[in-house]
């Protein structure tokens, strides 16, 4: 049997490498080390459902708590990997503790970017959304009627806003850059949002850049705007990107570049180490990337574990992503980097709509708004490398579904 092995880190990739071991057959020790003080749980619904109050924690647990004593897992929550010692093969853990491990896996996730102190990132009242920890203690600010600054017109500042309207609070999206989404998007997917959160009492502010907040005693009042206009705020969430954890790794001499760098097999440069999810920087299209999504998270976690039997796999992604707000669902398929143009076509639903993006010829990936069915037919095409010409895509009244018979 296999040594213990230290699982650092309670997200899904966390979860998804240890259920695989065990499908596997693997019966090793497993230890399961998290600075949060709850088992590890879903993020996806933290800035939706559980936002709303439409769901509690014990229905965003990943897996109950019973699972992990009945699969011979040891949680330790609560504490902190203050240092990773190769060459003992130990973890020193907050309270003093040291644990010994034979095989390690990093599964440290990511942290959100938070604004300068210097421009009051710092105040009372100003918000990221990442963890429980976070949600529950902004939760009591979205109250009918008060007056939300959402910093970042990402999917996760979008969620937070759509939110924030529903409950009828006063919300203005701030966003640097030309348009909302830009990072990750088409202007036919941004243009489809804009009109969403307009529709929907959202103020956008494209092209707008904070300044600085402004603060009595101690909390956020209002922000200054590049334009040297100030507006009032009960209080501000921020959404402007992630940072993945890797500086634990780099402390104990890993490689790491923007995440801790991974073979395609998940292997860090040490070979006793495994590294998934957020944190992990891995093979991708040609070069090296990191993917944060659920998707990869699991997918790549399950290959962490290949490699811990000793049965390494090579870890190609086939990325989907999802976002909800308000009444719409937006589902991905695929990886727009690198995208040249896109075709539009509508959606079988009123209101419905898919964006396709291609590289040349090659289909890239789609976004899929309100229209299942269309993610499902791209997911499909996708994953056996089959590309409809955009004239097909563009063509109303071709049924999608005549694409994969060919």
């Amino acid at each position: 049997m296999a040594g213990t092995l230290i699982v650092i880190g309670g997200g899904q990739a966390a979860v998804s490498l240890i259920a695989k071991l065990r499908d596997l057959g693997d019966t090793r020790p497993i230890t399961l080390v998290s600075e949060e003080t709850v088992p590890p749980y879903q993020r996806p619904p933290l800035s939706k459902k559980y936002l709303l109050g439409e769901i509690d924690l014990a229905r965003l647990l990943i897996r109950p708590e019973r699972w992990y004593e009945d699969h011979d897992v040891t949680l330790r929550l609560g504490v902190r990997v203050e240092r990773i010692d190769r060459a003992a093969g130990c973890v020193n853990l907050s309270n003093g503790e040291s644990l010994t491990y034979e095989s390690l896996a990093l599964t440290t996730g990511s942290t959100p970017r938070r604004l300068p102190l210097a421009i009051g990132g710092d105040l009372a009242g100003v918000f990221t959304v990442r963890s429980l920890e976070d949600v529950d203690a902004m939760v009591r600010d979205f109250a009918p009627g008060r007056s939300v600054l959402v910093v970042g017109g990402g999917y996760i500042g979008l969620e937070a806003a759509a939110v924030a309207a529903k409950l009828g609070l006063r919300v203005t999206v701030l966003e640097m850059a030309d348009r909302i989404l830009q990072r990750v998007a088409a202007p036919a997917t941004s243009d489809f949002f804009r009109a969403l959160h307009q529709d929907n009492g959202v103020e956008i502010r494209e092209s707008t850049a904070l300044e600085t907040l402004i603060g009595e005693q101690g909390r956020v009042t209002g922000a200054r705007l590049a334009t040297g206009e100030v507006i009032e705020v009960d209080f501000v969430v921020v959404g402007i990107g992630i940072l993945p954890n890797d500086g634990l790794a780099e402390a104990s001499g890993l490689a790491v570049d923007d995440g801790i760098l991974v073979d395609a097999a998940c292997r860090t440069s040490d070979p006793a180490i495994v590294a998934a999810g957020d944190c992990a920087r891995f093979p991708l299209n040609g070069g090296l990337g990191r993917l944060e999504s659920v998707q990869n998270a699991v997918d790549q976690g399950e290959a962490a574990a290949e490699s811990l039997t000793g049965a390494a796999i090579d870890y190609r992604p086939a990325p989907w992503f999802w976002s909800d707000q308000f009444d719409v669902k937006l589902q991905i398929a695929g990886l727009n980097t690198g995208f040249e143009t896109t075709v539009t076509r509508p959606g079988k639903r009123e209101g419905g709509l898919s964006v396709w993006y291609y590289r040349g010829a090659e289909l890239l990936a789609v976004d899929a708004m309100n229209d299942g069915a269309t993610y499902m037919i791209a997911s499909r095409l996708l994953k056996a490398g089959a590309s409809p010409t955009p004239e097909q895509v563009a063509d109303p009244g071709l049924d999608l579904k005549t694409l994969l018979a060919r």
